[in-house]
């Protein structure tokens, strides 16, 4: 993924910029997914970043990273999002949808791949139906969101 901007992030609040993470944002990613309660492996999130497989929102006058989207490679033609978290005081401000718009961007930039995938809880499924994702409920209760991607058009 490139630091190019994307129209998802078009919609983001002033003093706001989503990039790929680097290796310095490493803590300030993984404060973020903690405070969502999310799981992370230190080790997997330092090699995802490494990788360029995670987009990072930063508060542009402090740098804070405020939000962010850690992905991987399913297989060829999935991208699948693992992690997605906003801060809370963050929440509400297009920039959650803004970190999953570059990602679909991303999806769409690669000829490989046809889908962007994500799994999450019910309670945040018309967050991702809005962003565009088709969602079916697996057998343990957790949503799981498509959405389909071709060069530089969304189906």
């Amino acid at each position: 993924m490139s630091d190019e901007q994307t129209d998802a992030s078009a919609d983001l609040p002033a003093g706001v910029t989503i990039e790929t993470a680097t290796p310095d944002d490493t803590l300030d990613v993984v404060r973020v997914l903690d405070a969502a309660m999310l799981q992370t492996d230190l080790d997997d999130l330092t090699a995802r970043i490494t990788d360029g497989a995670v987009e990072c929102a930063r508060f542009d006058r402090t740098g804070a990273v405020i939000g962010a989207v850690v992905t991987r490679r399913r297989d060829d033609e999935t991208l699948h999002i693992d992690a997605l978290a906003v801060r809370r005081a963050r929440r509400e401000n297009g920039i959650g949808s803004a970190l999953v718009g570059r990602i679909v961007a991303a999806g769409a930039a690669d000829e490989a791949v046809s889908w962007v995938t994500a799994g999450f809880d019910s309670d945040v499924e018309p967050f991702y139906r809005a962003c565009g994702f088709v969602i079916a409920v697996g057998d343990d209760g957790r949503c799981v969101g498509r959405r389909r991607v071709t060069g530089d058009a969304h189906a």
